[in-house]
């Protein structure tokens, strides 16, 4: 599947389509992680581990980086997955084990 960069040109492509959608959802993406009552820290960890649980290999292509940015390290990543996999069941065991951990493995972080 697509890369990160593909992935943000792709979305660049639906602003030109749908400007009024798009700049919604990027406003509400923004908004959502901002440090409030959760960190951001915290808030890109629950999105890498709800990308696991739903498969989507986008939003874990596009939210591992960021919670990395974020200071989030590979434990506490693989942790979060483990929750999302018990709650996902087998699903999510084979995307962590195929997408999460690839994405970690290129990014190099420990």
């Amino acid at each position: 599947m697509g890369e990160k960069g593909d992935i943000r040109a792709q979305m660049g492509k639906l602003g030109k389509e749908m400007p009024e959608i798009m700049n919604n959802f990027n406003q509400l993406t923004a908004e959502t992680f901002k440090n409030g009552a959760l960190s951001v820290k915290t808030k890109t960890l629950i999105a890498v581990a709800l990308a696991v649980g739903l498969r989507c290999e986008f939003c874990t292509r596009l939210h591992v980086p960021e919670a990395v940015k974020a200071g989030v390290s590979r434990a506490e990543i693989l942790e979060a997955a483990g929750v999302s996999i018990m709650m996902a069941g087998g699903p999510g065991l084979a995307f962590a084990g195929a997408v999460l951990l690839e994405e970690l493995d290129k990014l190099v972080i420990k």
